[in-house]
């Protein structure tokens, strides 16, 4: 062992993490097979409960709150991928490193390569769901155009920002256990202020409580895109700030709590 890795372990532990994209990839795929082992639709079940879910919703509600449902439906599909992505990610977070005690305690793996393989297997999740968006808006009349691919790095920003914010509390919650039953008690209450079901301009009057959530943002950055418009310019820059000032937090606080996770967990 360097100097160097006694002195940064935890900046060590990450440039190995790189070297280990097959190790990572392996895990992930081994996890979403795993959950649908034996299933004749296998991971196409997730297609179908999005597709139901959208539909349903979005043609109940627009009946309900007499909007159009052109504009609606697909405005509720992308929102509800998108916070399934969001959300499934942050609550599995809190669990990170207890769930992979066992490895932790027996191979002598880098610790990020978990947080990693946690954000792969919810992005293979999410090119699951991907289509039914597509297939809403273009069924429903609505056109793509070269904007539509600016989602495609708006994405890369919000996997980045959600990959600290997964190491983050991780960390947390291999040492507060009780993290755990806090966040899956408060994402549901975020969904709610956060702009899954509509855009920010259909309700003004909460706009401005609504981008006090950090998750509005990175809503906005991927949707706004798929709908033709660029995103706003303070909705990039808060997910540029987020990056900055969220990695270099918890790069500080692995780096200094590295050793101690194999005896938390």
């Amino acid at each position: 062992m360097t100097l160097s890795s006694q002195k940064y372990p935890g900046f060590t532990d990450i440039i190995q993490t790189c070297h280990c994209f097959r190790i990572i990839t392996f895990i992930a795929l081994s996890d979403v097979r795993a959950r649908y082992k034996r299933s004749v639709l296998g991971p196409l079940w997730l297609t179908l409960g999005t597709a139901g879910g959208s539909a349903g919703l979005g043609f109940i509600w627009s009946e309900l709150f007499r909007v159009d449902p052109t504009t609606f439906v697909p405005t509720l599909t992308a929102g509800l991928i998108l916070w399934q992505f969001i959300s499934g990610l942050i609550i599995e977070a809190s669990t990170l490193f207890s769930r992979q005690a066992s490895i932790i305690r027996n191979l002598n793996l880098p610790l990020a390569i978990h947080p990693t393989q946690l954000l792969l297997r919810h992005l293979i999740n999410l090119a699951h769901n991907a289509p039914v968006f597509f297939i809403v808006a273009l069924g429903l009349g609505n056109s793509l155009n070269l904007v539509t691919w600016l989602a495609l790095p708006a994405l890369l920003l919000v996997a980045l920002n959600l990959l600290w914010i997964t190491f983050f509390i991780g960390l947390l919650g291999a040492r507060f256990r009780d993290l755990e039953y806090f966040i899956t008690m408060v994402m549901p209450l975020l969904m709610f202020i956060s702009p899954v079901f509509y855009r920010p301009s259909y309700l003004p009057f909460s706009e401005r409580i609504m981008w006090f959530n950090p998750f509005s943002h990175f809503i906005e950055i991927v949707r706004s895109p798929l709908f033709g418009s660029p995103p706003p310019l303070f909705v990039v820059g808060t997910n540029l700030a987020m990056l900055i000032i969220g990695w270099s937090l918890t790069l500080w606080l692995f780096n200094r709590q590295h050793h101690r996770i194999a005896f938390w967990v």
